[in-house]
C-alpha cells in the first residue's frame, strides 16, 4: 500500500479546487469555496454541505488527501487512452452493424437458392431480434455482476463463434437458429456503450457516444462493398465467415482493454482501480489526483428490482417506453418509406410513381445516408445545449410533425423530403437515448439499465412490421397515426422523466440518492447529517 502511494506521488499532481468551475480552471477571481465535513468512520464517505449548498457541477475534492474516480476520470482527461477506446468501441459497433446488415442481403439470397417461401424468409429476420430481446438484459446483469470487460468479451465471442458457424449451416433450420444464436450475442452490444461512458470525462461524454455511432455506418458500408466483392464468385457462405473479420480484430485486441475503474472500486478492487487510472494517466501524459481513491462498495449488484427503487422506478418505466417508440418508429419508417413510395402515399397514386422504380435504388440510400449526417450535426448540437430530455423530446416532436403531412397528398419529392428529416430525427432520439441511459443510472445497475432498456427496444423492432406493413394494407391514415401518436406520448415522456444528467458525474452506488456524489440536498443535509453509505479505501 505504501509502494503504491510512493508511486502514485512520482507522477504529476493536481489539486482539486472547490469551485463551482471546472477542476482544470485557472481563474482565481470567482470565490465560490464551499465549506465540506468529511465523516472520520471508515463506513462513511459521503460530503456533508454548509446549508445544502451545492458541491461543484465537476465534483470537487472532499479533501486534499481523498479523490473518487470521478475525480481521477475529470483531472486526467480526454487523450490518447480514450482515442483508443474509442477506436476499440467503435470496432465492436462496425461489426455488430455488419452482422445486422447481412439480413438484407441473405434474406433474399436464400430465399432464391433453397427457394423459400416468404414466411421462412421474414422469420430467419425475427429470430435474429427474437435473439438480441431475450439476451439485451442478461448480458447486462452479467456485466453488472462479473465487469463490463467480461461481458463484453462475452458477446463478442458467442457472436463470433455463431456467425461462423452460419457459414456451415447445410439447411434452413439450422441457419434459423444460428443466426437467432447470433442474434443473441448482438443484445451484448450495447454494453461496449457502457464500458465507454465509464471512462470518458463529463465534458467529452455526450460528443464521444454520438460520434461512435460512425463506426456503425462504416460497418453497413463495408458489409455492403463485401458483398458486392465475395457474392457473385465466392457465394453467401464466403460473405457470412468474413464478416467475422472485425469480431476476431476485437477479440484479439482485447487484451489491451482494462476493466472499468468504475466497477472495481464498486467491488472493493480498489488496487486495481488505482493501477487502471495510473495507466490511463500515463498515456495521456495527464496529472493524478492526490491522495487515498475512496469508494463505495455494493456487493448486490445487477438486481432488476433496484431499477424500480423509489429513486428510479419512474425513471426506468419512462425509459422504457422511449426505447420502444424509437425502435418501432425507427423501423416503422425504414418499412413505411418502401410501402408509401409503391402505393403512392395516402392518395394511392401508384400510376404516377411507378415510372420511378428504376432511381428507388439511388433514391433510398441518398435519404439513408444524407439524414444520417443531418441526425449526428442535430444531436450534436442539441444533447449539451437543451440537454438530454428535451433533445428526445424535439426529436419525437418533429418526427410526428413530418409524419401529418402524409395523410394528404403530397408529391413524390415532397415525401422524401418529409421522409428524410423524420428519419433524421428519430435516428438523433435513438442516439440521444444511448447517452442518457448509461448516465441516468449508477454503476450498479447502469449495465443492466441500458440492456433492459434495449431489450424493450427490439420489442418495438418485432412489433412495428404489423403496423408498417398489414394494418397499412387496411388503412395508411391508420398506420400513420399510431406512428405519429406514440412519437407525441415519447416527447411527453422524455419531458417527464425526473433527471437531467446534462452537467451531472456518473453516480456509483445505487444505495445513495442520485447525484449525491455531486451535488448537495438541502434536504438532507439541513440538519447536520450525514447520509450513511458502504464503503472503502485505498491507500
Amino acid at each position: 500500500m505504501d509502494d503504491d502511494l510512493f508511486q502514485l506521488r512520482q507522477l504529476p499532481v493536481v489539486r482539486f479546487r472547490r469551485t463551482g468551475e471546472s477542476t482544470r480552471s485557472e481563474d482565481d477571481g470567482e470565490n465560490r469555496e464551499q465549506v465540506v465535513r468529511i465523516a472520520e468512520q471508515t463506513d462513511l464517505e459521503s460530503v456533508a454541505l454548509a446549508d445544502g449548498a451545492p458541491v461543484p457541477r465537476e465534483f470537487a475534492n472532499p479533501t486534499d488527501d481523498t479523490f473518487m474516480v470521478e475525480d481521477a476520470v475529470e483531472a486526467i482527461g480526454f487523450g490518447t487512452f480514450q482515442w483508443k477506446l474509442s477506436i476499440l468501441t467503435g470496432l465492436s459497433w462496425m461489426a455488430d452493424a455488419m452482422e445486422m446488415m447481412i439480413l438484407s442481403i441473405l434474406a433474399p439470397q436464400l430465399h432464391c437458392e433453397w427457394r423459400l417461401p416468404s414466411l421462412e424468409v421474414a422469420l430467419l429476420t425475427s429470430a435474429v431480434f427474437i435473439g438480441m430481446m431475450i439476451s439485451s438484459s442478461l448480458w447486462g446483469n452479467i456485466s453488472d455482476k462479473y465487469g463490463r470487460k467480461t461481458g463484453l468479451k462475452m458477446s463478442v465471442l458467442w457472436t463470433m463463434f455463431y456467425g461462423l458457424m452460419s457459414a456451415f449451416a447445410p439447411i434452413y433450420g439450422w441457419i434459423l437458429v444460428l443466426r437467432a444464436l447470433v442474434g443473441f450475442g448482438i443484445g451484448g452490444a450495447p454494453q461496449s456503450v457502457t464500458l465507454y461512458a465509464e471512462f470518458l470525462p463529463m465534458k467529452s461524454r455526450a460528443t464521444c457516444i454520438l460520434l461512435i455511432e460512425i463506426f456503425w455506418a462504416l460497418g453497413t458500408v463495408f458489409e455492403v462493398l463485401l458483398a458486392i466483392l465475395v457474392m457473385p464468385t465466392l457465394g453467401w457462405r464466403w460473405l457470412l465467415g468474413l464478416s467475422t473479420i472485425p469480431l476476431f480484430i476485437f477479440a484479439f485486441l482485447c487484451f489491451w482493454l482494462p476493466e472499468s475503474a468504475r466497477y472495481d472500486v464498486l467491488t472493493g478492487n480498489q488496487e486495481k482501480a488505482l493501477a487502471t487510472l495510473k495507466r490511463i494517466a500515463t498515456e495521456n501524459g495527464a496529472p493524478m489526483p492526490l491522495g487515498k481513491l475512496i469508494a463505495a462498495r455494493q456487493e448486490d449488484r445487477g438486481k432488476i428490482q433496484d431499477l424500480f427503487s423509489s429513486h428510479f422506478r419512474c425513471t426506468t418505466v419512462l425509459l422504457w417506453f422511449i426505447w420502444f417508440a424509437n425502435a418501432f418508429s425507427y423501423y416503422g419508417l425504414v418499412l413505411l418509406t418502401t410501402e408509401l413510395f409503391q402505393e403512392g402515399g395516402a392518395c394511392g397514386s401508384e400510376s404516377v410513381l411507378l415510372k420511378h422504380r428504376q432511381n428507388d435504388l439511388c433514391v433510398y440510400p441518398s435519404i439513408i445516408y444524407t439524414a444520417y449526417l443531418l441526425r449526428l450535426l442535430v444531436t450534436l448540437w442539441a444533447i449539451d445545449r437543451l440537454g438530454r430530455r428535451k433533445t428526445m423530446a424535439l426529436c419525437f416532436l418533429v418526427f410526428s410533425l413530418c409524419i401529418i403531412p402524409l395523410y394528404g397528398c403530397v408529391g413524390r419529392a415532397s415525401m422524401t423530403v418529409l421522409i428524410f428529416i423524420a428519419r433524421a430525427f428519430i435516428a438523433g432520439g435513438f442516439q440521444a437515448a444511448y447517452v442518457y441511459t448509461p448516465e441516468v443510472y449508477p454503476t450498479a445497475t447502469r449495465a443492466l439499465g441500458l440492456g433492459t432498456s434495449s431489450g424493450m427496444a427490439r420489442v418495438g423492432a418485432l412489433i412495428t412490421p404489423f403496423v408498417a406493413q398489414v394494418m397499412l394494407e387496411s388503412s395508411v391514415y391508420l398506420a400513420l397515426s399510431v406512428y405519429c401518436c406514440c412519437c407525441l406520448l415519447a416527447a411527453v415522456a422524455s419531458c417527464a422523466l425526473p433527471i437531467e444528467t446534462t452537467g451531472r458525474g456518473l453516480q456509483e452506488s445505487s444505495h445513495r440518492e442520485w447525484g449525491q456524489e455531486m451535488m448537495g440536498r438541502a434536504s438532507s443535509h439541513s440538519s447536520g447529517g450525514i447520509p450513511h453509505s458502504s464503503s472503502g479505501s485505498q491507500g
